[in-house]
């Protein structure tokens, strides 16, 4: 009854409550902030010079990882024991730098959008993608400012069709020096990498980048993807396989879901349906199914499917397509070598 009639009493101790429990939120966000600020310490700074789709899906997907709380993960032997924590994004435009704003601004990981501003970007960074138009990789590189900003870093480019011996000539053109020169790694993203599904290939020289590099190389494109890796001279390959591949694959969708329409299934529905078609046979043979053990599973003697299939042969699909990924690396490799109109008509 006492406690009835004494209000006071509960307000006071629910103050003392609550003063308490301040006081603990404010000790825990001091270190928090401490613990923030280490971090940040030991951390990288990544630069991304061109900071186009690619580089931009390529931070989005870092920031997922560093937003999820990862960032002392060392169980994992695959990350690596710094990894990046301050960022810049280089562009030349206001509408590339709104861009970069809005599509990154959502994430608690801050970003540094940087307008025409390549080499002190540079100088202030660990690591640096480069993914600047082809045609533009000499006029960045070209000059004494970059080439001593870049000194004993590393460079990953994700240039399509530029190799590390073309990127090394335009740094080096004297020559690779002994000491001081940048490690250049080539990886070749694709276009899935805005929803984390990319195929990344990393080029493998010989001899061969640091440890230390091709680890933190490799964890940076896995947080958009798969990765794996080439020797040199089946990169254009690699490019039209992983990076024109994504456009054949549309086509190929798109031409089942026209089939389905042309029989009545309504369009929305019928691209839906042949996309997860087309990913659920990825899913079976990511898992380990041969795609031939795959097609014979399902197709019985004298059905629909076996009946699409004869169709299929003889209008030359898999020597169509085969030969387009051939074509295309053709064409990589041109690029590579600054060619022009290589897609004009050849026999």
């Amino acid at each position: 009854m006492a406690r009835d009639l004494a209000p006071d009493w509960i307000l006071q101790g629910a103050l003392a409550e609550q003063d308490k429990s301040a006081q603990w939120f404010k000790h825990k966000l001091a270190n928090m902030t401490t613990e923030n600020s280490t971090d940040r310490a030991k951390g990288l700074t990544l630069t991304v010079i061109g900071c186009g789709t690619l580089g931009t899906a390529i931070l989005g997907g870092i920031f997922e990882f560093l937003d999820a709380g990862k960032t002392d993960d060392k169980a994992d032997k695959a990350t690596p024991e710094r990894l990046p924590t301050v960022f810049n994004a280089c562009v030349r435009s206001n509408s590339s730098a709104a861009r970069i704003r809005k599509e990154l601004g959502n994430y608690r990981t801050p970003i540094n959008v940087r307008q025409n501003d390549n080499v002190a970007a540079t100088k202030g960074a660990d690591v640096i993608i480069l993914g600047c138009k082809p045609y533009a990789t000499a006029s960045i590189l070209g000059n004494d400012d970059m080439r001593n900003a870049l000194q004993g870093k590393l460079l990953i480019s994700i240039l399509a069709g530029v190799p590390e011996t073309q990127i090394s000539s335009i740094l080096y053109p004297s020559g690779v020096p002994k000491e001081g020169a940048c490690t250049i790694i080539r990886a070749m993203p694709n276009t899935a990498a805005s929803i984390r599904e990319s195929m990344t290939v990393l080029s493998t020289p010989s001899p061969p980048p640091p440890a230390d590099d091709l680890k933190l190389t490799t964890w940076i494109f896995s947080r958009i993807g798969r990765v794996s890796t080439l020797p040199p001279n089946l990169m254009d390959a690699a490019t039209a396989l992983c990076g024109s591949g994504p456009a054949f694959t549309a086509v190929f969708i798109e031409s089942l879901a026209l089939g389905a329409i042309a029989m009545g299934i309504p369009k929305e529905s019928a691209y839906g349906m042949a996309a997860q078609t087309v990913r659920g046979m990825s899913g079976l043979v990511l898992g380990g199914e041969h795609p031939a053990v795959a097609r014979d599973r399902v197709s019985s003697p004298g059905g629909c499917t076996v009946g699409g299939l004869v169709v299929l042969e003889e209008g030359g699909l898999r020597g169509t397509v085969s030969r387009a990924v051939r074509e295309a690396t053709v064409v990589a490799s041109q690029l590579g070598e600054g060619g022009k109109n290589v897609n004009g008509t050849r026999r």
